[in-house]
């Protein structure tokens, strides 16, 4: 850890940072996901499913800073390396060979489903941490996730 001011013990920011780290890979892994899926959708829907795809991607890349900033903030290093996302990421891979809109529909739907549970349980975690900065910052991500996913679900469910 980095020396800092902040008044949190050394060994709450130290799980703290753990627990960061764990949702920051998450969200950089998601955030490629969504990427993925807005360059290689096809089908009926391609222009809904397009810009659908991006504003995942935007939303869940403008928490990708905050996370890391947050890291950097409690005297930790954040750790947002491909490598590190690719031993850090809880998400399962992303398939690369989807096309069809209602196959990345779901195959985000899960993933952000995945990582709604994560950030929820990190709100607990953060809390039970005696951090309430970093437990709302979850708590903004969550509600977040949770719009996101049911913006998918509302297109998947379209799709049947």
């Amino acid at each position: 850890m980095h020396p800092t001011r902040n008044n949190l013990p050394a060994r709450s920011r130290a799980r703290l940072e753990t627990l960061l780290n764990q949702r920051l890979a998450d969200a950089i892994d998601l955030a490629a996901a969504a990427k993925q899926a807005h360059w290689n959708v096809r089908g009926p829907d391609f222009i809904a499913l397009h810009g659908l795809f991006d504003q995942v991607h935007g939303t869940i890349e403008g928490h990708v800073d905050t996370l890391a900033e947050r890291v950097s903030a409690i005297g930790g290093t954040a750790r947002g390396t491909i490598a590190a996302v690719a031993r850090g990421s809880s998400l399962p891979p992303y398939p690369e060979a989807l096309s069809a809109g209602p196959a990345h529909l779901a195959a985000l739907a899960d993933r952000m489903a995945g990582f709604g549970a994560g950030v929820r349980a990190a709100i607990a975690a953060a809390d039970k941490l005696g951090d309430a900065g970093t437990a709302d910052l979850f708590t903004a991500i969550s509600r977040d996730a949770d719009k996101q996913l049911w913006q998918l679900e509302a297109h998947l469910h379209a799709a049947h």
